[in-house]
């Protein structure tokens, strides 16, 4: 059994954020203890680390709780559904990507377009580009 604190250390986070979780309804704690702090088991402990990792690869908490019930009842689901799932998401972080990168080099456009030098900003090509944009 570990407590919060306990739990929180052996996985390199906060009390606040498994109370987080526990508020968001993504992990509960097995108990309490006699003196009323929450009490967590290796289950528990198992699934904080599930947690960590599908959130480390950018999974949203609503996303996680989904794939909670579906470990929790994988015979309820089919390999596809948790594929469509990843699939999906790496479509969304590639749409997320390909737009960074056009935000990039607008800003590299406007970057080598600049003199950069000591003048007054009055011709400033970064402003002109901006205002003709707006």
């Amino acid at each position: 059994m570990y407590r919060i604190g306990e739990l929180a250390k052996l996985n390199q986070i906060n009390a606040d954020t498994l109370r987080y979780y526990e508020k968001n309804g993504l992990l509960k704690p097995s108990g309490r203890s006699a003196s009323g702090y929450r009490v967590y088991n290796d289950a528990d402990a198992q699934q904080l680390r599930f947690i960590l990792r599908a959130k480390a690869i950018g999974f949203s908490l609503t996303e996680i709780q989904e794939l909670l019930e579906i470990d929790h009842n994988r015979a309820q689901w089919a390999c596809q559904d948790v594929k469509g799932m990843v699939e999906a998401k790496a479509v969304l972080i590639q749409t997320k990507i390909d737009e960074l990168v056009q935000f990039r080099d607008s800003l590299q456009h406007l970057a080598d377009a600049c003199c950069g030098g000591p003048e007054s900003a009055e011709h400033c090509s970064i402003l002109d580009a901006l205002e003709a944009n707006s």
